[in-house]
């Protein structure tokens, strides 16, 4: 497949003459393309993606097509997204070693990219509904989101690379959009993709109506636009990580843009909330256990991001923003330099964190941890304890002081009923 071929969505017959001679792959496959296993596994809402399996080895080939898979062909999306996928995965490989998946091969003309095949790994959020626990996972995804959020910021970046950076990113306009409407607008009114599920009419009804709720979430949404602190993942949550019992990887990285520093730990605390408020749903005699671990895994997720953050903060402080030479050179101490950033970033965090709360409940793209529940009684009942805990992180964001205090919100929230 040449780089002037053509644009041509693969598929599981075609997928091997295709690529068979591309020697990055047949290498890690096999040099019989004939004898290439393909399977199509893609479940997403975007794109074909095929696990290819030979006598040398696997691959996933993730391909972006030309429309969003959810929805069919009458929303078109750009395949340049899959470019910039490529480059933030580059870049989260080099500002967080060991975090995503290595990359083999990339046709920007086909938007298709062939990356390492994660084994045994599977999607997180499968397993948080399944009650398996990942040994590490809080410490792997605090070190990440600190790394990635620090590495890709001016407090480490020179300003000339940084700029330059925000500049080629600044060309993923579609995909961005995709947040900016379904995430921050979308829920708050009668927007016509939305759904949400029967019995929950008096809660979403009491959201729209809060007028301050809504100024607050468009607020954010214009932090989101206009604030190009570091280069974020966009899309962080528990179907974009791929968990062993001990091991994980972060996948999935399209949505890329630069944003605010809070804004993947807000996303993907978030879809941990909910995982927490879906299990009386999936689980027995382990519910308690279970959901304390969940808590538990947020705790520890905040309390390694600070750690980790302060820790870059005094070894690799070396952008344009808060350099050694007013601090430390002076015989200054910088930390409350770097409290006052962490202070920042988790007030933005728990806002975002709220926003997603409540689009993944009234807006498009609803995760499985609810959906997955097929009493919608049942359902809505989880949901809406959801919804108004999403609702007091937003109008409280300034207020919280800890992931524990999140935590204790969560377990007050865990035993109300709204309906």
């Amino acid at each position: 497949m040449s780089e002037n071929t053509k644009y041509k969505p693969l598929t599981v017959e075609s997928l091997p003459a295709s690529l068979g001679k591309i020697p990055e792959i047949a290498s890690c496959i096999g040099a019989d393309a004939s004898a290439w296993n393909v399977k199509e596994v893609g479940d997403g809402n975007l794109n074909l993606v095929f696990i290819v399996s030979g006598e040398s080895g696997s691959l996933i080939i993730k391909q972006a097509l030309p429309y969003v898979r959810l929805v069919g062909d009458s929303w078109p999306l750009p395949l340049y997204r899959a470019y910039y996928e490529y480059h933030a995965l580059t870049r989260q490989a080099s500002r967080a070693p060991d975090s995503v998946p290595a990359i083999k091969y990339f046709n920007e003309q086909q938007a298709l990219i062939a990356m390492e095949f994660l084994e045994p790994h599977v999607i997180l959020r499968r397993k948080l509904i399944l009650g398996e626990t990942v040994a590490g996972l809080a410490k792997f995804l605090g070190v990440f989101c600190a790394q990635t959020a620090f590495r890709g910021s001016e407090l480490s970046m020179s300003s000339t690379t940084k700029k330059a950076d925000v500049a080629l990113f600044a060309g993923n306009v579609e995909i961005p959009a995709i947040t900016e409407a379904l995430v921050f607008t979308d829920p708050y009114y009668k927007a016509e993709m939305n759904n949400h599920t029967q019995g929950l009419d008096p809660v979403v009804d009491q959201l729209r109506a809060d007028v301050a709720l809504k100024v607050k979430a468009q607020r954010m949404l214009q932090r989101f636009a206009s604030n190009t602190q570091t280069m974020v993942h966009g899309d962080l949550h528990s179907g974009s990580i791929m968990s062993t019992e001990t091991q994980s990887r972060v996948i999935d990285p399209e949505f890329v843009q630069y944003g605010p520093m809070g804004f993947d730990i807000g996303m993907l605390f978030a879809n941990f909330l909910m995982a927490y408020f879906s299990q009386p749903a999936h689980r027995g005699d382990d519910l308690d256990d279970y959901q304390n671990w969940i808590l538990g895994v947020i705790e520890e997720i905040g309390e390694t991001f600070s750690a980790e953050f302060k820790q870059l903060w005094a070894s690799e402080r070396t952008g344009m923003l808060y350099p050694v030479a007013l601090f430390e050179e002076q015989g200054h101490d910088s930390t409350p330099a770097c409290d006052a950033v962490l202070s920042e970033i988790w007030q933005d965090a728990w806002a975002f964190c709220g926003i997603e709360m409540h689009r993944r409940c009234l807006s498009l793209a609803h995760n499985a941890d609810f959906e997955d529940i097929e009493d919608t009684r049942i359902r809505a009942s989880l949901e809406a304890r959801n919804l108004m805990m999403g609702a007091e992180l937003v109008h409280c964001a300034n207020e919280l002081k800890s992931t524990r205090a999140v935590c204790e919100l969560a377990r007050r929230y865990n035993c109300k009923d709204f309906l």
